[in-house]
């Protein structure tokens, strides 16, 4: 059972109108996007077409337009997944937006794990099951009546095309041109729409691409601001480069330059640490004078009071020269 797959899994590699045919066949609908099942219902009903009756369907809202009725749609989802032991995650905030690349890569995983669960050996009443539903009915209504039409469409494209040579025989040169230029957006609808969609894949795919870098970016400029290292050289650089407005290449070159006065100021710092060590060794030879006053007297403090005497008239008779000893 695949719960999670990889994104190289090939089940990602599945086409549009496949899943578009997978979902109509099961669930007897009319969808022509896959963005159509952004709210969350036909997710729900897939679900319980792979496991039946384990969704609640009278909480599903098949008539939600609004992001608040989509969201809980997704919560019938998420509480379904829960009680499968379903790890998948959601991302409720983009399905709901109508994401087309969103909601296919999310359809493609559903579709791999209905296919895993289900052979295709239980037979499942779509329109049964919907009825239950808020706005299940109407949305069956529509799907037959599109569906009726679409009928109609195809049984009338011979006629018309018997009849649109009947014109051309019947007609002049001009009048065959009108009809070839009245033909050409019907022909081409289907082919606009394909490109259309692709267009909208792959900005999402360059929005996704986007959001990604930038938030690398962000997390680069809170690191820059931390304040042990917010004033070094380097630092200085890369915010030099993060803030470039043109993009000429010249933030590069005067981030290069601004590392180099950097480290010339740092080699220029060498005479002070020099001082430094000068101050701190004479600190030390006068530690070591006081110490050697403070030996002296306490070799002093030793003596004998007579000893002590005679060592006083020594300094008085060497200290004036007017007394002779």
């Amino acid at each position: 059972m695949a719960t999670n797959i990889g994104i190289m899994d090939a089940a990602y590699f599945v086409g549009r109108s496949e899943i578009l045919s997978w979902i109509n066949s099961t669930l007897q609908l009319s969808l022509s996007k896959v963005e159509e099942a952004c709210s969350g219902a036909v997710h729900c009903q897939l679900l319980d077409a792979a496991h039946p009756g384990i969704v609640p369907m009278h909480k599903v809202n098949f008539d939600a337009k609004n992001e608040y009725e989509m969201i809980q749609n997704y919560k019938v989802l998420q509480d379904v997944f829960n009680k499968l032991k379903i790890t998948k995650h959601i991302e409720v905030s983009k399905l709901v937006k109508g994401r087309p690349l969103d909601n296919l890569e999310f359809m493609q995983w559903m579709k791999r794990y209905c296919d895993s669960v289900n052979s295709g050996q239980n037979i499942y009443n779509a329109l049964e099951r919907r009825e239950v539903c808020r706005g299940g009915r109407e949305t069956s209504k529509k799907s037959a009546n599109s569906q009726a039409s679409t009928k109609g469409s195809t049984s009338q494209r011979p006629q018309s095309s018997h009849n649109s040579r009947r014109t051309e025989v019947s007609n002049a040169n001009p009048t065959n041109q009108a009809v070839k230029v009245a033909r050409a957006p019907s022909a081409g609808g289907p082919a606009y729409e394909e490109k259309i969609t692709e267009l909208k894949l792959s900005i999402d795919s360059l929005e996704k691409e986007r959001d990604f870098y930038f938030a690398k970016l962000r997390d680069i400029e809170i690191l820059c601001q931390t304040p042990e290292i917010e004033h070094s050289p380097i630092v200085g650089a890369i915010q030099k480069i993060l803030y470039a407005a043109d993009d000429d290449g010249t933030a590069v070159a005067e981030a290069q330059a601004m590392l180099s006065v950097g480290h010339k100021e740092i080699e220029g710092l060498s005479p002070i640490a020099e001082v430094s060590e000068e101050k701190s060794s004479s600190e030390t030879h006068k530690r070591k004078n006081i110490a050697n006053i403070d030996f002296d007297a306490a070799g002093i403090a030793t003596l004998s009071p007579r000893q002590r005497l005679s060592d006083i008239s020594d300094v008085h008779c060497s200290g004036s020269p007017l007394m002779t000893c």
